[in-house]
């Protein structure tokens, strides 16, 4: 909450300065005016509320605010009313904040939308456009309460994702730490001892290999793959950040062997729901595939998405352009093409992307599972790697003796 730093006058005439912790200007003014204090001019950290207004909010609060939004409004409370019961009991700062400036706002005639458009890290373009439709069309509780499970949905499914690659992700870490250990601190203790077979080249091959890898990793040869790498993924990082590194990144997700397709039909499955949802709240169909295209969230679908807006702004179809950009599957865009003759394309695309989501989740279950027993397979597979290099040498002593 910033501190407003404000000069004003008392009743009797006095200028008194001070400082003020307020949401707004607006609410430092009824603060002062509480007080029997007329203000002046009023100044403010705008280094912290720049901050404030920049910080995101996670997406199972906002499904959150949007679905009890919908329900004030759906019993009859006004807009007005709504938006300040939510703002009182928001003890996220940043929610706290948005929902102060969006009320001040609406105070002085600005429209829901363009209130939440001003504060796009926290109200993304759905939750904007489908505002603006469900205000212009009369629904807006409705609108709301479909943002709500859209963006509930798309919380559950990214918890999901991340809570099943965290364990094979937590074994690859534990794994690279316990076979490095062994490699830099165990491995060398031996070296010693086979110092002798190694002068008389009876040292097996592999020992050897270990042993001069145990070196380098301890030498400055480490040091200098250490920077070597660390500038590389410097410079390779610096280039994704640049639109054509993004570009490239993305077709290299759908491209993956064996997690491509997933990486894809994820993608297919966000802009269906979206478009699906706008269309199904009255947005035209225009503006609803820009909105979708972003939605995605990959740079070579969303430009496929793009040529088919316009090939629909020309009046063609919108199944064909995305079967000849080949990132979209065959049975998406014949369910597609059905739709668009039945008139039915809003529905058609919200049970496409439940599907794709489903079979999707499925198989990336399924792939981690997997996961789980390759990795563990790998890592006794290291430590295999050491104890054998170690014990050939001391077989082939005992057996000399």
């Amino acid at each position: 909450m910033p501190d407003f730093h404000y000069t004003a006058r008392t009743a009797t005439g006095a200028k008194v300065s001070g400082t003020i912790d307020a949401t707004t200007e607006r609410e430092a003014v009824q603060m002062l005016a509480r007080k029997t204090l007329f203000p002046l001019k009023f100044t403010t950290d705008a280094v912290a509320t720049a901050k404030t207004s920049r910080k995101r909010v996670k997406g199972q609060i906002m499904a959150t605010v949007y679905s009890q939004l919908s329900s004030l409004i759906r019993s009859g409370v006004p807009l007005l009313r709504s938006i300040a019961i939510l703002r009182d009991q928001a003890s996220n700062k940043t929610l706290h904040y948005c929902l102060s400036e969006i009320h001040g706002q609406i105070e002085d005639g600005v429209t829901l939308a363009d209130a939440m458009k001003e504060f796009p890290r926290v109200f993304n373009e759905v939750a904007v456009n489908m505002a603006r439709a469900g205000a212009e069309g009369g629904f807006l509780e409705d609108a709301l309460e479909r943002v709500a499970k859209f963006t509930e949905q798309q919380e559950d499914l990214k918890s999901e994702t991340i809570g099943q690659l965290a364990y094979p992700l937590f074994l690859g870490t534990i794994g690279s730490i316990i076979v490095s250990c062994l490699v830099i601190f165990f491995v060398p203790k031996f070296g010693e001892m086979f110092d002798n077979l190694r002068e008389r080249g009876e040292l097996p091959l592999m020992t050897d290999w270990l042993l001069n890898f145990s070196d380098a990793l301890r030498g400055p040869t480490a040091l200098v793959a250490a920077f070597f790498f660390a500038a590389l993924g410097i410079t390779v990082y610096n280039y994704l950040q640049t639109e054509a590194g993004k570009r490239l990144r993305d077709l290299i997700k759908i491209r993956l062997p064996l997690v491509g397709s997933i990486f894809q039909a994820f993608a297919v499955a966000r802009f269906c729901r979206v478009l699906g949802t706008m269309l199904r709240n009255g947005v035209p169909i225009l503006k609803s595939l820009m909105i979708s295209s972003d939605a995605a969230g990959n740079r070579v679908l969303s430009e496929a998405i793009d040529q088919a807006t316009e090939n629909i702004s020309s009046g063609q179809s919108l199944s064909k352009p995305l079967g000849k950009s080949g990132y979209f599957p065959v049975t998406v865009v014949e369910m597609i093409a059905v739709a668009e003759e039945s008139n039915t394309l809003d529905d058609v695309l919200i049970d496409i992307a439940d599907s794709l989501e489903l079979r999707t989740s499925r198989r990336l279950t399924l792939a981690v599972r997997l996961l789980e027993p390759i990795m563990l397979l790998i890592m006794a597979a290291a430590v295999l790697v050491v104890v054998i290099a170690l014990l050939l040498p001391v077989i082939k002593m005992s057996s000399a003796l």
